[in-house]
Formats: C-alpha cells, sequence, structure tokens
C-alpha cells in the first residue's frame, strides 16, 4: 500500500488539494450546465428554458443511478483498497462499470418507446410539449455515456487521479459551450442544437475514461470481468441515498413546475428552472468536495485508522463552515444579476426570478453540512443511514414544503419550501453525526 495515495497523514492544505480538482471539476459541470441553458433562454426562448426544466427529471434518474453506483461502488473499492485487497477492488470495478453502461442502454430504449407518453406524465402543457419532445429525443441517445461519465468521475478520484476527472471536465464543458453556439447560432438547430452539444460533452469523458482505466497500470483498472451480484447489490445499498437524493429531486422538479405552472404559467417555470440550476451551480461546491474526501474517508475506514479520521473529519467541518457563508452571500447579493444573465430585465420571467432568490438563498447556510453528512456514511458503508438523510432532505420535506407553504405564500412559498427544508434537516444533520460518532471514530 506503499504507493496508494490515500495511504498518508492529512493535513488541511493536503486535503484541500486533493479534493481541489474534484471541486472544481463539479463546480466546471455545474458552470457549463448553467451555460447550456442560459444559450436556450437567449436562443430559443423562455418556453424551451421551461421545457428543459420539465424533462429533467429524466436527467436526475440517469444521473442518479450513475451516482448510486459510482459512489456506493466506491465505498466498497476504496475499503478493499485499504484491506490490500487490490485485485478483487479492480474486478469490482470493472462491474459497476458495465453494469452502469447497459442501465444507460436500458433507458435510453425505454424513453425512446414511451416519449410522449413521458413528457406528458411530466406536465407539459401542449405548447410546450414540442420543445420537451425535441430536448429529450437527442438527450436519450446520450444517457449511456452520461452513466459512464457519471462513473468515470467519481472513481478517477479513487484511482487517484483526480486532476485527469477536472482535466476531462473542463475539456467537456469548453466542447458543450463551443458546441452549443455551433449548434443552435451557426446551425440554427434550436433546442436540438442544445441537446447535442450537451450529449458530445458526456461523450468526452466517457470515452476517455474507459481508454483511461483500459491502459491503466495504476492502482484501479478493468480487470476479468464477471457478473459479481452481490458487489452490485452492496454499492447499490451503499449508493442508495445518492439515488434517493436524484429520485427525490426529479419528483420535486415535478412538483415544482406543476405548483408554479398554476400559479404563474411558463413564466413561473422559466423562473423556477433557472433558480434549481443556480441552485445546483453552488450545491456543486460541496458536492465535488464531498466527493473529494469520500476515498479518504473510505479509506481510513477499512484501514481501522481512527486517528487520522478524527483529523480528516475536523478539516471537513471547517470547510463547510468556512464556505457557508459566502455562498449564502453571493446569492443573496447577486441573485438579480444571475437571473438578468437568462433574461432581459423587463421580463416577467426575471421579477419573479430576482425575489425568489431573496428567499431561496437563505438555503445555503445549510445545505452544506447536509451534503456532507449523507454522502461521509455513504463512504462508511452505511448506505441505509445515508439513504434516510438524503430522502428526508430532497424529498420528504422538500415535497411537504411545496406542496403547504403556496397555499399560505403563493408564489413566495414556493420558493420558500427549499430553505425550509434545508434547515429542519440541518439539526437532524447534527443529531446524526453525534449519534454515530463513537462507531466510527470520526469525532
Amino acid at each position: 500500500m506503499q504507493n496508494n495515495v490515500l495511504d498518508q497523514e492529512w493535513d488541511t492544505a493536503g486535503l484541500l488539494r486533493f479534493a481541489f480538482p474534484t471541486v472544481i471539476m463539479m463546480l466546471f459541470m455545474g458552470l457549463y450546465t448553467i451555460v447550456d441553458t442560459i444559450f436556450v433562454a437567449r436562443m430559443a426562448g423562455t418556453d424551451a428554458l421551461s421545457a428543459i426544466n420539465v424533462v429533467c427529471p429524466v436527467v436526475n434518474i440517469t444521473v442518479g443511478l450513475g451516482t448510486m453506483f459510482a459512489a456506493g461502488g466506491n465505498a466498497v473499492i476504496s475499503r478493499k483498497m485499504g484491506m490490500g485487497q487490490k485485485q478483487e477492488a479492480k474486478e469490482d470495478f470493472t462491474v459497476l462499470v458495465m453494469t452502469a453502461a447497459v442501465t444507460g442502454g436500458i433507458i435510453l430504449a425505454a424513453g425512446t418507446i414511451w416519449m410522449d407518453r413521458i413528457v406528458y406524465v411530466l406536465g407539459a402543457s401542449d405548447l410546450l410539449f414540442p420543445y420537451c419532445k425535441e430536448y429529450l429525443g437527442v438527450l436519450l441517445l446520450f444517457l449511456p455515456a452520461n452513466m459512464l461519465q457519471t462513473v468515470y468521475s467519481n472513481l478517477f478520484v479513487t484511482a487517484g487521479r483526480p486532476g485527469l476527472g477536472f482535466g476531462l471536465s473542463v475539456l467537456a464543458g469548453l466542447a458543450n459551450i463551443l458546441l452549443d453556439y455551433v449548434f443552435m447560432v451557426l446551425c440554427g438547430l434550436g433546442i436540438r442544437g442544445a441537446a447535442l452539444g450537451t450529449g458530445c460533452g458526456y461523450c468526452i469523458v466517457a470515452v476517455t475514461g474507459t481508454v483511461f482505466f483500459l491502459r491503466s497500470k495504476g492502482s484501479l483498472s478493468f480487470a476479468g470481468f464477471g457478473w459479481k451480484w452481490k458487489v452490485i447489490k452492496e454499492s447499490m445499498l451503499n449508493g442508495s441515498s445518492e439515488m434517493v437524493g436524484q429520485m427525490a429531486a426529479a419528483v420535486t422538479t415535478f412538483l415544482f413546475n406543476i405548483t408554479i405552472m398554476a400559479l404563474a404559467g411558463e413564466d413561473g417555470v422559466a423562473a423556477v428552472t433557472i433558480m434549481i440550476y443556480s441552485q445546483f451551480l453552488l450545491n456543486t461546491l460541496y458536492i465535488g468536495f464531498s466527493m473529494g474526501v469520500a476515498p479518504v474517508i473510505g479509506f481510513n475506514y477499512g484501514n481501522q485508522s481512527s486517528i487520522r479520521q478524527k483529523k480528516v473529519f475536523r478539516i471537513c467541518m471547517r470547510f463547510i463552515m468556512a464556505s457557508s457563508l459566502p455562498a449564502f452571500g453571493f446569492s443573496m447579493l447577486g441573485g438579480a444579476w444571475v437571473a438578468g444573465i437568462f433574461v432581459p430585465a423587463a421580463s416577467p420571467v426575471y421579477r419573479i426570478a430576482a425575489e425568489g432568490f431573496s428567499v431561496f438563498s437563505w438555503s445555503f447556510l445549510f445545505c452544506g453540512l447536509n451534503i456532507f453528512t449523507s454522502a461521509m456514511f455513504t463512504a462508511l458503508s452505511e448506505g441505509m443511514v445515508s439513504a434516510v438523510l438524503s430522502f428526508f432532505r430532497t424529498f420528504g420535506l422538500l415535497a411537504g414544503g411545496i406542496l403547504l407553504l403556496p397555499h399560505f405564500f403563493g408564489i413566495t412559498g414556493v420558493f420558500l419550501a427549499v430553505p425550509a427544508a434545508e434547515g429542519i434537516m440541518f439539526f437532524i444533520s447534527v443529531l446524526c453525526l453525534i449519534h454515530y460518532r463513537k462507531r466510527y471514530l470520526y469525532w
């Protein structure tokens, strides 16, 4: 284990350097997702922007499945690496990649067969239906690549190559932005061009990742393949919180859409789209950090190194506390500016989004700890605990807020649902960390 980058004493600077490429990778992924929606809003109109949010649950489910295999498998793989079982870790990795690829193919087939029904079930109005079908019809072709991108982006870190994931993410993002311009502006493909640009970005990471792991001679690479159902089951259980989170995001996005559609029509859906994608961009800071440190936590757990684990945990807590206030301040002070990037200041969509940011921003005081706590329990192979936390945060509390608060506060209640859910979840996360501190020796 002397050559394993995870097997070392971590100080604050070292851990942040290790996690930094993954943080930047996720931030950049969020940034180019934002740019994608800006192109749609500016080049295809706010109805096309609303359509992206209507079909977003399909992408949520795909990313959720990919993250479930990646995060849950990472816990299994990094633990076995910590125990010195290198060959078995490589075999498990191979199984998980193949499982993700097959799952992506199944989603592609099912989505193509039942596309019209899916679009209507997701709440598309007659006005939005053609936009939804055009976007989803192209994006479905690239969902297997999206699955592989998600798996590789997580496991580059476990392989000790976080910089590679960062570099590929930057390359994919730049390609996406450039291709958005080519397909939407020069070729006039409209919303289909946005989907095509996004899909090409998926392929860059998927293809390069496959080549890398085929040729890798390091700690993680492809090995002999066989359907190890026990590993798949354990990975699914460990990563169930991530799947729950994305499934919940799909359902709550649907609830957001139908609720705001009833209160403000298609303009309201467009405003919610701006809010959700902006939230994703800021949340990627904590998602990336949690992904970056998860292999270290899993390795220390497998290696039974309580002193190292406590030190890593303290560093993580300091990072989250130090970054939450700036994230809140940026959202509160810059919300109107962000809305203006998507749509003209004179539009009804701008007014709804700018007012919503003043309420929505409070969620960033609490979400960092909530995201990290769920990810940490996944890394500790406590998939059920992580899944319960993720369920309450991303569905139970949030769905309840979306359904209840608009009855009292109107449109403001729609935007209040997120900070209310995050605030309640913050205290639940703290109680959970206290309860399990002795079992996993991180506190």
